[in-house]
């Protein structure tokens, strides 16, 4: 038996016609003219109080780095840029963290982890891992230790071993048994919560305030919060590109 064909001017609309007229896949309503010309003008104000806000910067800016070279010797590292990021200005950085950490959650609400699946690696894709990973994480820690006095540190090794991640993902291998969900979830916050305590003793300490390092132990302090920094941010990176919870 055949299924009644739908005539032009019978009157009868298909099923997806009749779905679409029933209101379950509604198209989003247009806003009124007058609030597109109310969100247009806000949207003018603000790039022009911004392009105001830098056509009023002193040329050339005086910036700071006469004030960080003064304070150089008590941030417990020798290169400016560690100095301010994870002394001068550590609420910066604990608050970068902070957002990754965040962006992972929005990501494994999403719903479960595709993962590398359906990927077909071939012959050398397979070798690269065994080839590039340990190379890559022995770059990550130097680029770590470096990072005291060169350009370096925990956001650019992390970065590196969340490549590593990456390449294991997408050679086909699977994670070890020590790496499954609760480790990825204490590994994903170990940079914000080492940060945050280390910061909670310092404000403790006689005289102190959060994130104020004491000179004698700044550097000790600083490494640590960039190797657990390091290994939260790898762990996430790899995670979110696996595109959900594990």
């Amino acid at each position: 038996m055949t299924e009644p064909q739908h005539r032009p001017g019978s009157g009868r609309q298909p099923a997806s016609d009749g779905a679409a007229a029933s209101g379950t896949s509604r198209a989003p309503e247009a806003l009124p003219p007058l609030a597109r010309v109310l969100l247009a003008l806000a949207l003018l104000g603000l790039f022009g109080g911004l392009a105001a806000a830098v056509l009023s910067l002193a040329q050339p800016a005086p910036g700071l780095a006469a004030a960080v070279a003064e304070r150089l010797d008590e941030s417990g590292v020798s290169h400016p840029v560690t100095a301010v990021l994870l002394n001068f200005r550590g609420y910066d950085t604990l608050l970068e963290l902070v957002v990754l950490v965040l962006a992972l959650m929005g990501t494994w609400s999403v719903g479960r982890a595709r993962g590398c699946a359906g990927n077909a690696p071939g012959p050398l894709l397979r070798q690269l891992p065994g080839l590039l990973a340990p190379l890559m994480v022995l770059v990550a820690g130097y680029l770590l230790w470096v990072g005291a006095h060169a350009p370096g540190g925990a956001f650019q090794a992390g970065s590196l071993l969340g490549g590593v991640g990456i390449l294991l993902c997408l050679s086909g291998r699977t994670l070890p048994p020590w790496a499954q969900r609760p480790s990825l979830r204490v590994l994903a916050v170990l940079g914000v919560a080492v940060f945050t305590l280390l910061g909670t003793v310092a404000a403790l300490l006689p005289g102190g305030a959060p994130l104020d390092w004491p000179p004698a132990q700044a550097k000790t302090l600083i490494l640590t919060i960039e190797l657990a920094a390091m290994l939260s941010i790898g762990v996430i990176l790899a995670a979110l590109f696996t595109g959900g919870r594990p």
